[in-house]
């Protein structure tokens, strides 16, 4: 079936360049061959055997012309429902059509602000075809082998139909946006390894313990080792005193999707607010770095919550000046290692394990650590010392319990809570889940922003859920940190309804 299906692909695919050679002038047939050929080279057999030759050939035809003129170092950009009696061409959905510079998290990015807006994607096709063009951003040859031709990517997205005009232009200004973030992120990229860089070739000589710098370095150099994609960089200074406090931009540090001074590391921040108490608490304790969450989800590469990573930076006096700030994401690698293969977190763990008192090899020793293993990897980079220790212990004397039980934590900005239920797992269910989450948005006066289920196959006891609860509001007193379950529900009472 697939080698048929192949033919039958080939055979359509020599159809559509007949058609588009004849659509165009002479001197243009074999440059427009060629890109036809490319355009659907790699685009599955199903996606476009139900559609005709005709409007097959006039959507390769329409990208061709649309990206034949294009100022240099910006996407290109439209949508628009293809008509015939006005393009040449039909087809049943809304059309999204981009040409910029051939780089990385093009098509995962354009797909993820799709989906953002609850947008049905029915093909993506997105060739990469080598450029020259003249000053003026003319095409002068596609498809070139010269040195100065440039790999440029052309794309064609699908969704459903939008009949409402502005719907479409909403749909035009969120892709030109993403792929501008995806530019700026692109291009400083080195930059920013730069600045990462240098902050670690500055640590010897800051203020603290030598066992804290040497962490922190150990891992800024891991997470160099491609476990994080950089977005964002920028210098703040710490302006006042105390509790007036407050941090600054500097200006002209901005690098990737913090270029702009204006662009807030937080969606619903005043950057120059007065700190919170405990981000005071952290700027007064003898540690280099914190790893933190924005509540900004990355327009990049994955529609996922921000990753900060804040460095302490130090005046001549050795009192704290301000923070170097990395924003971006971890990569996939760093959620696939173990715990103990990461800087920090095998620091975390060690002193989770010597403070239980367990023995290593003892079975609460072995379940204490298989706990700290599976533990929810970004909670794990956020979370501190003292409230690990009491979640893990709290998560371990569940093992032989059938109980219902939530640990929170709260984000020192207080921006966010995360909370981890566990219920017993033969009574998991997605209506379960969102009962939960309904419980914890009345709780909290909040939203639930993310989840994550997990069965673990090593326990046949218990589902856990992590949540993510953003909170317009100053958190409830019963929101503060703790070390052992807010609430706890025995197994005998019944299902939660």
């Amino acid at each position: 079936m697939p080698a048929r299906a192949d033919r039958d692909k080939s055979k359509l695919i020599d159809k559509i360049v007949a058609l588009a050679r004849g659509k165009v002038e002479r001197g243009k047939a074999d440059e427009t061959e060629a890109f036809t050929r490319v355009y659907y080279a790699n685009v599955p057999p199903d996606d476009i055997a139900e559609a005709t030759p005709e409007n097959l050939c006039g959507a390769a035809l329409a990208l061709l012309s649309f990206g034949r003129s294009r100022v240099s170092g910006a996407a290109k950009v439209r949508a628009y429902n293809p008509r015939f009696e006005e393009h040449g061409w039909s087809s049943p959905h809304t059309v999204i059509e981009a040409v910029t510079d051939d780089m990385p998290f093009l098509v995962d990015s354009l797909t993820g602000e799709l989906n953002r807006m609850d947008l049905t994607v029915h093909l993506v096709v997105h060739p990469a075809v080598h450029v020259r063009r003249d000053a003026n951003g003319a095409t002068e040859d596609l498809g070139s082998k010269a040195a100065n031709a440039r790999a440029e990517s052309f794309i064609h997205a699908e969704v459903d139909e939008q009949a409402d005009p502005d719907m479409i232009e909403t749909i035009r200004a969120g892709i030109e946006r993403v792929l501008s973030d995806v530019r700026l992120a692109v291009t400083d990229w080195r930059a920013m390894r730069a600045k990462a860089a240098d902050i670690l070739a500055k640590i010897d000589g800051v203020p603290l313990p030598k066992d804290e710098i040497g962490a922190a370095g150990t891992f800024l150099e891991w997470l160099d080792a491609n476990n994080f994609t950089y977005l964002g960089y920028r210098d703040y200074t710490l302006d006042g005193i105390d509790s007036d406090a407050r941090f600054k931009v500097v200006e002209g540090s901005g690098l990737g999707v913090l270029r702009d001074p204006a662009v807030s590391v937080y969606d619903d921040a005043n950057e120059a607010a007065t700190l919170p108490p405990e981000v005071h608490d952290f700027l007064k304790q003898p540690k280099l770095l914190r790893i933190a969450k924005t509540d900004r989800r990355s327009t990049i590469h994955r529609r996922s919550l921000m990753d900060v990573i804040a460095v302490k930076s130090f005046d001549a006096k050795g009192g704290v000046a301000g923070e170097r700030m990395i924003l971006g994401l971890f990569t996939s690698a760093a959620y696939s290692q173990s715990p103990r293969d990461i800087p920090l977190l095998r620091e975390k763990l060690e002193a989770v394990m010597r403070r239980s008192g367990f023995t290593p090899g003892s079975h609460d020793g072995k379940a204490l650590l298989h706990i700290l293993e599976t533990f929810p990897r970004d909670e794990l980079f956020q979370i501190g010392e003292d409230d690990l220790f009491g979640v893990a212990l709290g998560i371990l004397h569940l093992q032989e319990r059938q109980r219902t039980a939530l640990f929170v934590r709260r984000d020192p900005f207080e921006r966010f809570l995360s909370c981890l239920v566990f219920c017993p797992r033969d009574r998991y269910t997605t209506e379960l889940r969102r009962r939960f989450e309904t419980i914890l948005d009345a709780a909290f006066n909040g939203r639930v922003t993310a989840f994550q289920p997990f069965l673990s196959e090593e326990s046949a006891s218990h589902a856990s859920i992590s949540y993510c609860a953003q909170n317009p509001e100053p958190f409830p007193t019963t929101a503060s940190r703790i070390s052992k379950p807010v609430w706890s529900r025995p197994a005998e009472a019944g299902p939660i309804r």
